[in-house]
């Protein structure tokens, strides 16, 4: 489906009248079930900057090219290494900056309106997908609470289906399932017959935050609220009684955490038989608990394997039209999110070729000063709104509503074919999954309640290590294997087959869940996001040459923005230490504060950080968030961008296997008090350490260094802006120079990653030095 980038769509009066609130006379059926709303304000802001933007940009470059085509005195002309690295370093801001772009083109927001959509049992059934991998670091219970609210979602119970996938086949996540779904059939009725809004136990009875009934009454002043309350409460304490108390007898146990285990997949029934239960069965949404077969031989894939086993095993189970993708700590906030996408999928102009509905991820463990950017801003309020100007979003991993045809490997011109041989070579050998795969239809409530051995062996079969052998599951079916970041390569595949999407970010979140709140993971999961990004661009399916011939360029382009995002690491290593070095030696290598090309460098460099300020304050967010932006942005750069970027060219090579490890949910408390605080903790690896307080100290030294030459040697004019460069470096850095110096507390950079970064910065000190002749 094209549009017309250059004129945005007219919005239907409709939208302005339910905007003011106003009544009209239209018919349900007739008014539309979802609008599209484009922010001509921002759009106008950004286009006037692009083009100031980019005029500044062309005199820059040409600036630096005139050195190569220049006569100069041999002592006014700076390094050649330097120079180049310096114009090296700026051409690719630039080219980044231009990506970039796209993003701002076309930005637009979205309303929904559930009211219009058609009777309950019109409503298309869905299956829920959660994924968790290991116990310890994502903590049963709250895996439970996060089951528990998709079980809850405000959709006809009898059409949501459930699925766990447990890649840990562990006891105590089963037994969690078991527990999750007797305290479920207390919980369920009590959230319908409240029209509780928070569906998450756990944040529901953590924030016991003031709950409204549909009518706008504050349901606290009924007695009866309380009374039920209170027992759901007990129900809620036993239910983690039980699952913490099998958690110790099980304490120990290796079995908790095997990655060599057989498939097991059960239909959730519940652990025991309560005294009363408060929900029949026929009310209770399906429930299944699915470990996949994992064997050391064998590549699992990882979150990408895991949701392909509950694409297969879902598909003889219950088969419905469209998946929700969680991730394991990402709870249902709102348990209307299912109506709201059905908006879009429902609507007649989105539905043929919309592949998924994207809603934002938000958290409820940052702080307000959020130092480590764990909310991620610039992705969720400024990249995804104006992908979705564009053909729409990417997949960004959790909380989204796709269609399960889109993921059967076909485009939106192309059908997948009915020829058995060819499915079965697509899909693998069972005749079940292939049946039901022609007649896209559900299967039969009896197979599925019934439970039956043959049942149990075919879905076991389908949740197996051997059965995607010579099939093309990973490849052109299901989630793909390309990268780590199988959320961003599959999202990319299916707009490039023509497939659309959605973002929808409501006023009251959808989703809400934990954040990385150490610097220590964060680093870890920057790591793995950044070389699952750069192996896909550095592959064969770079957005920029395969994405460009299948997609409109300005959607390739923000596609191509997320595959090379690590490699800033290049540019921002080169200014960390390149200009630092030339002033210390008193090099200049940018113009004369009297020249005019000093206020184009000056233009460039204020004009990019107005922009980001800009949107920071129109999205909502403090000045604060600015300045942990850019720190964090530097910090990223150095560190993670560099090792994700070494990882990716590695694997390209053949040199390197994918490595994967879960971002630990369970909190160290002093970590977290520190986090609080607004205070950095530093306990990471040296590997982390060494490059960010290497590029602090040289940054330390020079500044002082060079503010030193000024004043003895003169020279003020030619360095003064590398020094306001090295100035706003190194205020940025404020927080790993007082964990170097400052701080005496267990977060504080170690004394052998400082005396490490002293010997690297001395040492590239010298050199440079001794090959600019000082």
């Amino acid at each position: 489906m094209k549009m017309n980038l250059g004129q945005p769509p007219r919005i239907p009066t409709q939208f302005a009248r339910t905007a003011l609130g106003l009544q009209t006379m239209e018919e349900p059926h007739s008014r539309p079930l979802s609008l599209c709303r484009v922010n001509t304000k921002s759009i106008l802001i950004s286009r006037a900057h692009m083009l100031v933007h980019a005029i500044a940009l062309i005199v820059l470059v040409r600036y630096r090219a005139s050195l190569f085509f220049t006569e100069m005195n041999p002592a006014d002309r700076p390094p050649a290494l330097a120079w180049l690295l310096i114009s090296l370093a700026e051409l690719m801001l630039s080219f980044s900056w231009l990506l970039n772009q796209a993003y701002r083109w076309r930005p637009v927001t979205r309303a929904a309106f559930p009211e219009r959509l058609p009777e309950d049992g019109e409503l298309p059934p869905i299956d829920v997908f959660v994924c968790t991998a290991d116990p310890d670091r994502e903590p049963t219970v709250e895996v439970m609470s996060t089951v528990i609210s998709a079980m809850a979602l405000d959709y006809p119970p009898e059409k949501v289906h459930v699925y766990l996938s447990d890649d840990g086949g562990s006891p105590l996540t089963l037994h969690g399932m078991r527990e999750a779904y007797d305290f479920a059939r207390w919980w369920l009725p009590f959230c319908k017959k409240f029209e509780i809004k928070t569906r998450c136990p756990k944040a529901y009875f953590m924030d016991d935050e003031e709950e409204e009934d549909g009518d706008g009454v504050d349901v606290r002043s009924s007695d009866e609220y309380d009374s039920e309350k209170r027992k759901v409460k007990e129900k809620y304490e036993l239910f983690k009684a039980r699952v913490n108390g099998y958690k110790a007898r099980c304490r120990g146990d290796s079995s908790l955490r095997s990655r060599d285990h057989p498939s097991t997949v059960e239909l959730i029934r519940g652990s025991s038989a309560d005294e009363v239960v408060q929900a029949d069965q026929q009310d209770m949404p399906l429930l299944v608990y699915v470990a996949r077969e994992k064997r050391p031989s064998h590549h699992h894939h990882f979150k990408a394997g895991a949701l392909n086993a509950l694409l297969r095993v879902s598909g003889v189970t219950s088969n419905s039209p469209y998946v929700l993708v969680l991730d394991c700590d990402m709870y249902c906030n709102d348990p209307s999110s299912a109506r709201q996408a059905m908006c879009f999928h429902l609507d007649p102009k989105l539905s043929p070729s919309l592949s998924f509905v994207q809603f934002p991820q938000r958290f409820h463990n940052i702080s307000e000063n959020d130092i480590y950017d764990s909310k991620m801003r610039s992705y969720f309020w400024t990249s995804l709104c104006g992908m979705d100007g564009l053909k729409g979003p990417g997949l960004s991993g959790t909380g989204f509503y796709i269609k399960r045809e889109s993921l059967n490997g076909k485009s939106i011109t192309n059908s997948i074919g009915t020829d058995a041989m060819d499915l079965r070579k697509l899909f693998g050998d069972s005749k079940e999954f292939i049946k039901y795969l022609q007649q896209n239809d559900q299967p039969s409530k009896s197979i599925i309640h019934g439970n039956s051995a043959a049942f149990r062996k075919e879905v076991e079969f389908l949740a197996s290590c051997e059965y995607e052998s010579g099939t093309k599951w990973g490849q052109e079916v299901g989630f793909l294997y390309q990268s780590v970041a199988e959320d961003y390569f599959t999202g990319f595949t299916l707009h490039c087959k023509g497939w659309t999407s959605v973002y929808y970010s409501p006023s009251r979140p959808q989703f809400v869940g934990t954040s990385t709140t150490n610097l220590n993971d964060l680093l870890i999961q920057g790591t793995r996001w950044s070389s699952g990004l750069a192996e896909v661009g550095f592959s064969g399916f770079c957005p920029l040459i395969y994405g460009s011939l299948r997609m409109p360029i300005l959607q390739s382009m923000c596609y191509a923005e997320l595959a090379f995002f690590p490699l800033y690491c290049l540019p921002l290593c080169i200014f960390a230490t390149v200009p630092q070095i030339c002033l210390l030696n008193g090099v200049a290598i940018y113009p004369k504060v009297s020249s005019t090309y000093s206020m184009v460098f000056s233009l460039v460099f204020v004009s990019s950080l107005w922009k980001h300020l800009y949107e920071v304050v129109t999205s909502g967010h403090s000045v604060q968030t600015f300045v942990n932006e850019q720190r964090m942005w530097m910090i990223r750069s150095v560190t993670s961008h560099v090792y994700g970027t070494m990882d990716a060219i590695l694997k390209q090579l053949g040199m390197r296997k994918a490595s994967f490890l879960p971002t630990n949910k369970a909190a160290d408390d002093q970590q977290s008090k520190r986090y609080e605080m607004g205070l950095f903790d530093f306990q990471t690896s040296v590997m982390f350490l060494a490059p960010m307080a290497t590029a602090v100290t040289l940054n330390v030294a020079s500044f002082v260094g060079g503010i030193t030459r000024a004043l003895v040697l003169g020279g003020w004019d030619k360095l003064l802006m590398q020094m306001v460069l090295v100035l706003f470096v190194t205020v940025m850095s404020y927080p790993v120079i007082e964990g170097m110096v400052l701080r005496t507390d267990k977060g504080r950079v170690p004394r052998s990653a400082t005396l490490v970064s002293t010997v690297i910065s001395s040492a590239l000190l010298y050199l440079s030095s001794c090959f600019l002749g000082y």
